[in-house]
């Protein structure tokens, strides 16, 4: 589903090229759910840009859905974000004119794959039955971060790419949405990578990688090395 081959990646800094990815090698197969941890800065949000064709690498190739990103033109790396990819960040980005049913919708019907069934199924198991007709700010934090998961997963999407999900939530809160993230993911089949700066949250996924020096390790291996 998502295969880095030796991926670099710089950013121009007053004291010179800051580099964030060095040589990274990644592949996370169908259905597979990964954790990246990482001190802050150390690139992982990169990691998940790149992933999702928002930037391009400064050399090596990133292949998403069997396709080389940095083959694409912009229009159709947009075409295939669309078509494959859901987005979840630490921030919720909803659209405050938006209701919450139409927030929901919004990415599937861009994709143009709406279910209304789905869209329904969804509402109700994100807890959100009832409040169909209410904006972002009548929600609570925790309301809205399931409205964010849930517009992501609306489409069905082949890869959920998930920038600390949890982080802006209390603790009861954020194992909540974890969990119901996780349930909604193994439903749909998809293939989830998540950010996440907690052993707590990576520890249900598959697997788990350390983000250091530009370098992936495995986690276990990197706390040994310490």
């Amino acid at each position: 589903m998502l295969d880095f081959r030796q991926v670099h990646k710089a950013y121009a800094t007053p004291q010179g090229p800051l580099t964030v990815l060095d040589g990274v090698d990644l592949t996370l197969g169908a259905g597979e759910s990964l954790a990246l941890m990482g001190e802050s800065g150390s690139g992982k949000s990169t990691l998940l840009h790149l992933a999702a064709g928002l930037d391009l690498p400064d050399a090596g190739e990133v292949r998403l859905a069997g396709r080389a990103i940095s083959s694409l033109g912009e229009p159709d790396r947009a075409r295939l974000r669309r078509e494959t990819v859901g987005l979840v960040f630490q921030q919720f980005h909803l659209v405050p004119s938006l209701s919450v049913l139409d927030n929901l919708r919004l990415q599937a019907r861009l994709a143009g794959v709406e279910n209304p069934a789905w869209s329904a199924e969804l509402i109700r198991r994100l807890g959100l039955a009832g409040m169909e007709r209410r904006y972002p700010e009548q929600l609570s934090g925790g309301q809205q971060q399931r409205l964010a998961i849930g517009r992501a997963l609306a489409p069905r999407p082949a890869l959920l790419l998930a920038d600390e999900p949890t982080g802006n939530l209390d603790e009861a809160t954020a194992g909540e949405v974890l969990e119901l993230l996780l349930e909604l993911v193994r439903q749909t089949g998809g293939t989830l990578l998540m950010v996440t700066h907690s052993p707590r949250v990576a520890a249900p996924l598959d697997r788990c990688l350390m983000l250091s020096r530009g370098r992936l390790t495995p986690r276990n291996a990197a706390e040994a090395s310490a």
